[in-house]
């Protein structure tokens, strides 16, 4: 598995990176993740069903996933039939079982029960690549091992015209040389709540956006896209 972000042509900043980041924050005021967890156990899992899944419904299933199996060690030992039937409403819900309980496993079998501070560790855990490892590391430890690029941040950055990538993966080693390093979680939480709310795939809201005077807008279709 990777230890390190996939290798890229460094490449001189944006020139609007700085006011971009201004009023990215101005926007996005509060940098958060918004999976509800209480511990990184929690967040691992809860990061996990994510996928193809929405926070807000990863949300409701995960109470009653973790009241009933609240930590690695009862998650390693569940009915594959009872979790799937609580992670359902997810999608794809057969693999996320799967990947849930066997993930649990290797916790108790390779690190006495407890999520790993280390990318090189969660990454030999099923269904954990980079991106799932660095919003557990930078969320749950403050551990600045990469910049999360979901679609939402390939989309707004490529926006922003700070990249003309084919994908995801080699977005995130641009971010890493441009940003400064103790920064780059909450960026990532920064620019996916922008797109999640503010810069959106069919409608961005360009017209009551903080960085309309400073972005290029890259295939907004109209220069008024959007609305209020």
């Amino acid at each position: 598995m990777p230890r390190s972000a996939p290798k890229t042509r460094a490449r001189r900043a944006p020139k609007n990176l700085a006011a971009v980041l201004d009023g990215l924050a101005r926007a996005v005021p509060d940098p958060r993740c918004e999976l509800d967890y209480r511990t990184p156990f929690e967040l691992l899992i809860a990061t996990q069903l994510s996928a193809q899944s929405t926070d807000a419904m990863v949300n409701k299933v995960t109470p009653e996933l973790f009241r009933r199996w609240p930590d690695a060690h009862a998650l390693a030992v569940a009915d594959p039939a009872e979790v799937e039937n609580v992670l359902r409403p997810t999608g794809f819900f057969r693999q996320k079982s799967r990947h849930a309980i066997r993930t649990a496993e290797l916790l108790v079998a390779n690190f006495g029960g407890e999520v790993p501070a280390r990318l090189e560790d969660l990454v030999t855990l099923p269904g954990v690549a980079r991106k799932t490892a660095n919003v557990v590391l930078g969320t749950a430890f403050g551990v600045q091992s990469g910049v999360t690029v979901d679609t939402h941040v390939y989309r707004v950055t490529g926006r922003w015209g700070w990249h003309e990538e084919k994908t995801a993966e080699k977005v995130e080693p641009l971010l890493m040389g441009w940003l400064q390093r103790a920064g780059w979680s909450e960026f990532g939480h920064r620019a996916v709540l922008f797109g999640r709310y503010h810069c959106v795939a069919r409608k961005p809201k360009c017209a009551t956006c903080e960085l309309a005077e400073v972005c290029p807008r890259v295939g907004v279709d109209s220069p008024d896209a959007g609305g209020v």
